[in-house]
């Protein structure tokens, strides 16, 4: 998986367009996921090594919009 390194040495449009790359993944994932439950053909360790990269991507998702959403001080 390409997982952002550092995130202060990239600008706004370069982790934007990273964010757009890794939610698709994660909805691939995601889709993949319930396939191979629905059908039955996924064994258990399959299932769970998809599972794993998908919350390592919803992680690094998350960490990116914290850095692109400005802080407030109210």
């Amino acid at each position: 998986m390409n997982a952002p390194s550092d995130l202060s040495m990239k600008n706004d449009d370069v982790l934007r367009v990273e964010l757009e790359v890794f939610r698709q993944k994660h909805r691939d994932l995601d889709e993949a996921i319930t396939a191979l439950v629905e059908r039955g053909t996924g064994d258990q360790l399959t299932i769970q090594r998809l599972k794993k990269q998908k919350l390592r991507l919803k992680d690094i998702i998350a960490q990116i919009e914290d850095r692109l959403t400005p802080d407030i001080i109210a």
